[in-house]
C-alpha cells in the first residue's frame, strides 16, 4: 500500500497553527530575477561566475540582507534580454527605498553589491512577493503559484513569484516589501483580498505572520491590537516598550496619534508539540508558539 503523500500546509491547517509571531527579521531585501529552474537552496545554489557571487553574497551578508530569486508569474525563455535586480531597504519612518537595475552578464550582479552601500530611492510602490518555490517544498508550489496568478492578473507590474520566504507550512505566503509584513495561509481569492487592503493602508489580522522589524512576541502582540481594535496602517502602532521574564512577554503597543492609546499586551511563550514542519524534510521539529493572555489600555 503506498502511504499517502504528506503536505505541510494541509497538516498546519489541520492542526491550526498559529501565524502570528512567524515572520523571519529582515530589513534589507536583494531581489536577482532568474528565469531558469531554481535550485532548492536558490541563489547559494546557482551556477554564477565565482567572483561576483561571492561579491554580492558577502555584501548582502554584512548588512543582512536576504537574497531572493525572482521572476514573473508564467513560462519565460531562459534567454528573455535583461534581467532585474534590486535591492530594497526598510526604515522604521515609512520612507522605504528602493534601487533597481538590470543584468545580462553575470558580472553585472556587482551593481546590485555596489547598490547595498547606497541610500536608495524614494517614491517606488512596494513590492509583493510570493513564494513558489516548489524545489524547496511543494506547498509552495500548489499554494503560492495559484496566488501569484491572481495577484499579477491585479497588480502585474507589482508582483513576483520568489524563492523560499520561509514558514513553508504557511503557503500560499506573501511577503510585501520593503514593508516588512508578512501575510500567509492565502489562497487566490484571499491574496488578493489582502493585498489590496495592504495596498490602501488597512492591514488586517487574520492572515497577518508579523512585520519583519520585530521579533516574534512583539509580532504576536501587534496582530492582537489589530485583531481587537481593527486594521490600520503599517505604522500606525509601533512598539514603544517590552520586558521579558522567562517565558512571559509584556508588550507595550502604541497607536497612532492624536490619542496615541497604549495598550498593554500579555504574552506566553512556549514549545508547540514536534510535528514535521515541511513537505521536504521529514525531520519533525518543535514551533514556538506565542500565545496572548490579556490586553489592556495601558
Amino acid at each position: 500500500m503506498t502511504a499517502e503523500r504528506f503536505f505541510c500546509a494541509d497538516a498546519a491547517r489541520a492542526r491550526g497553527d498559529a501565524l502570528p509571531g512567524t515572520a523571519p527579521y529582515g530589513l534589507v531585501w536583494v531581489l536577482v530575477e532568474h528565469h531558469a529552474p531554481w535550485p532548492a537552496n536558490g541563489y547559494d545554489g546557482l551556477a554564477l561566475e565565482p567572483v561576483t557571487k561571492s561579491l554580492l553574497y558577502e555584501a548582502a551578508r554584512a548588512v543582512r540582507a536576504r537574497i531572493l530569486l525572482i521572476r514573473r508569474h508564467g513560462r519565460r525563455p531562459e534567454d528573455a534580454g535583461p534581467r532585474c535586480w534590486a535591492v530594497l531597504w526598510f526604515d522604521a519612518t515609512g520612507a522605504h527605498r528602493q534601487r533597481w537595475g538590470t543584468w545580462e552578464r553575470e558580472e553585472d550582479l556587482a551593481l546590485a553589491a555596489a547598490a547595498l552601500g547606497a541610500p536608495g530611492d524614494l517614491g517606488h510602490p512596494p513590492v509583493v512577493l510570493v513564494c513558489a518555490h516548489g524545489r524547496h517544498d511543494t506547498c509552495c508550489a500548489l499554494r503560492g503559484r495559484p496566488a501569484a496568478r491572481a495577484l499579477a492578473e491585479r497588480w502585474p507590474g507589482l508582483v513576483w513569484e520568489c524563492t523560499h520566504v520561509g514558514g513553508d507550512r504557511f503557503a500560499a505566503n506573501v511577503l510585501v516589501a520593503p514593508d516588512g509584513v508578512y501575510y500567509g495561509g492565502l489562497d487566490a481569492a484571499s491574496s488578493v483580498a489582502v493585498v489590496e487592503q495592504h495596498l490602501a493602508g488597512r492591514v488586517h489580522a487574520p492572515h497577518l505572520r508579523g512585520y519583519t522589524d520585530l521579533v516574534p512576541a512583539q509580532q504576536a502582540a501587534v496582530a492582537a491590537v489589530l485583531a481587537r481594535y481593527g486594521p490600520a496602517g503599517r505604522h500606525d502602532y509601533t512598539v514603544t516598550g517590552t520586558t521579558r521574564s522567562g517565558p512571559h512577554w509584556l508588550i507595550r503597543v502604541t497607536g497612532p496619534p492624536p490619542h496615541a492609546t497604549a495598550y498593554d499586551v500579555e504574552i506566553t511563550a512556549h514549545r508547540a508539540p514536534p510535528h514535521q514542519l515541511t513537505c521536504n524534510g521529514p525531520a519533525t521539529s518543535a514551533a514556538m508558539l506565542h500565545e496572548v493572555t490579556s490586553i489592556r489600555t495601558g
